[in-house]
């Protein structure tokens, strides 16, 4: 699914300038923002072409966008599709390259038949990683380009050794190299009108399985329907985490009173997933809570 279209998404600046939006406020503060986003597109134009690893949410969006406006025709978009991608977010990739005229693809991975990545030890998303980059490796020679993805300064500091496979088969990292934190990237893509500057994180459904527990298609299918439900209850930002019969479900805090308001509805949505029980996490959503359970002892290959 190639196509050309409009360079500005909806709502976005407009100006004729092309690589110089209007940043506010005056003063210091624009002029951090202006020089961070000057580096970011320095970057891109000393890429050349790129392959941007479109997964919907606001960091991958906003490098999309980016590379995009600055590269035109020399970026591509390509979203990875497998079960652990939710069909929510495959829509929004469709969405966002449609409203953004972004060159943009489909591409089917199969990490769910690879034993390494099933089993879910702690090197889970290595092959995940390892997956995508293998089928976005002859895109990416096709077009002369380099594989890139959304991953910030921010992403740094957690257990993801999907940066290593990633970092290991050539793909590069333009906002880590522009200085580019999660903050940034979401006042950036406010300041440019981007739609997903105040998009929740949402990792894929796998993460939503205890590592040692085996990941199958039934496993993240009962999960994704779990979270759909939910929030079509009106909750945005959520996890159901996968405890055999049992979902645990995480909200912000400030969210947990409105939970229990709706727990009728909300258990019915949780066993219309097949859950038996629904249990609510009174500690809130943490992104990544699986990971304080490994030992970091035992990383990535």
């Amino acid at each position: 699914m190639l196509g050309p279209g409009p360079r500005r998404p909806v709502g976005a600046w407009t100006g004729s300038q092309r690589g110089s939006p209007p940043l506010e406020p005056d003063g210091q503060t624009g002029r951090m923002a202006d020089a961070s986003l000057d580096a970011l597109r320095a970057r891109l134009r000393e890429l050349g072409s790129v392959v941007v690893a479109l997964s919907g949410g606001a960091d991958s969006a906003f490098l999309a966008w980016v590379a995009n406006d600055e590269l035109g025709d020399g970026a591509l978009a390509a979203t990875a599709v497998s079960p652990s991608l939710p069909g929510d977010e495959r829509l929004a990739c469709a969405r966002l390259a449609e409203s953004w005229g972004l060159r943009w693809i489909e591409v089917e991975t199969d990490e769910l038949d690879n034993p390494s990545y099933a089993r879910n030890d702690g090197d889970r998303c290595y092959w995940c990683k390892e997956a995508m980059m293998r089928a976005l490796g002859p895109i990416a020679a096709r077009e002369g380009a380099t594989i890139v993805l959304g991953v910030n300064l921010d992403d740094l500091g957690d257990h993801r050794p999907g940066q290593q496979a990633a970092a290991e088969r050539g793909a590069a990292f333009p906002l880590v190299d522009a200085g580019f934190t999660k903050a940034d990237v979401r006042e950036h893509s406010r300041r440019l009108g981007l739609s997903t500057w105040d998009k929740p994180a949402a990792a894929c459904l796998a993460s939503r399985v205890p590592y040692g527990t085996p990941v199958t298609l039934g496993r993240l299918s009962a999960v994704e329907r779990a979270e759909a439900a939910l929030r079509r209850l009106g909750f945005r930002e959520l996890r159901v985490r996968h405890h055999g019969e049992v979902a645990r479900i995480e909200v912000p805090e400030h969210q947990l009173d409105a939970v229990v308001a709706q727990r009728a509805d909300v258990v019915a949505a949780v066993t219309a997933a097949g859950y038996r029980w629904a249990t609510l996490d009174l500690a809130g959503l943490r992104s990544g809570g699986f990971n304080s359970l490994l030992s970091l002892a035992d990383g990535a290959p």
